[in-house]
């Protein structure tokens, strides 16, 4: 392998994420025992990763100008997604129904479909997330008439349109918070995801990362004021953060956004600056990539037991 380029077995282990991932689910269950079986957080964070990576991939050219969209890897993330939603969709049936998943038939998952409003929004993600997948297959084949463009808007309202109708619907603007606080996670989380797959050699990151730097503290800033006002409207109060598992979970997911903010402070320093300077190789900067990817997936699968904690 050539110095500064980066190699396929670097790029594994980005697989990271998913232990990560599941590492913040089993946290979560930890912090509410003796609640339900985490199942549900697993397949959330699953469909809020791939969801966001793909999100990430869709606006990396609009980070790096010269970055060729990666229509295959963008297709294969979104059906990971429309999977993972499939899931999702599943359990909650199976939780409105009240239902254990293996009792849930056809019949009662057709009526959670059609007749309530959990149902067909998850339909509607469901297609969006279909419709990406579908469009960047199409893509690959005939990439001079693609536009990444069509799949970020598609993307960016299909991870909306969960939260916008979740319980901060009920509070006032909390509906926009709620989406302006996925959309913020991510982002930050799918654009460091999309440099660390796409972002090849030392040039590259040296033109990419300084510019995720200078987006990252303000998507950090709107994530913190966002999460901060959305938990508190949720539990109703300071006690209530460590009297209840969702308040406990809170905190945690707090704790590892400070941990996110100390890495991109230090990151600043002796990744961002380097890298910006030709002073870094490509295999370095996609080993402190995973690194924080691998952090945030941790938070990601707090938020995702999170949103399916009562």
């Amino acid at each position: 392998m050539r110095s500064g380029t980066t190699g396929g077995g670097d790029l594994r282990s980005l697989l990271l994420v998913v232990p990560a991932a599941l590492l913040g689910v089993g946290l979560a269950w930890l912090l509410t025992v003796p609640g339900p079986a985490p199942a549900a957080g697993v397949a959330r964070v699953f469909a809020d990763c791939a969801g966001a990576s793909v999100l990430g991939l869709a606006a990396l050219p609009r980070l790096h100008p010269r970055a060729e969209p990666r229509w295959r890897l963008l297709a294969g993330l979104a059906g990971l997604w429309c999977c993972a939603e499939f899931a999702v969709l599943l359990f909650e049936a199976a939780e409105v129904v009240g239902v254990p998943l293996r009792d849930l038939d056809a019949d009662r998952f057709a009526t959670f479909l059609t007749e309530i409003s959990g149902g067909q929004i998850g339909i509607a993600i469901l297609l969006a997330a279909a419709a990406v997948a579908g469009y960047g297959a199409l893509s690959y084949r005939r990439p001079e008439n693609a536009s990444p463009d069509l799949v970020l808007v598609f993307t960016a309202v299909a991870l909306a349109l969960r939260p916008i109708t979740g319980h901060m619907s009920q509070q006032a603007f909390g509906s926009v918070l709620a989406a302006v606080h996925a959309l913020a996670a991510a982002t930050w989380f799918g654009l460091l995801v999309a440099m660390a797959l796409a972002v090849r050699t030392r040039g590259e990151w040296a033109t990419a990362l300084p510019k995720y730097s200078a987006v990252a503290l303000p998507l950090v800033g709107v994530v913190a004021l966002t999460g901060i006002v959305n938990g508190l409207v949720r539990v109703g109060g300071v006690d209530a953060l460590f009297g209840t598992g969702y308040g406990r979970i809170l905190l945690a997911k707090t704790a590892i956004l400070l941990v996110l903010l100390g890495l991109g402070w230090w990151w600043r320093r002796t990744w961002v600056r380097p890298a910006a300077d030709h002073r870094m190789g490509a295999d370095a900067s996609l080993r402190r990539a995973v690194a924080e990817v691998a952090v945030m997936a941790v938070a990601f699968g707090l938020a995702a037991a999170l949103a399916v904690t009562a």
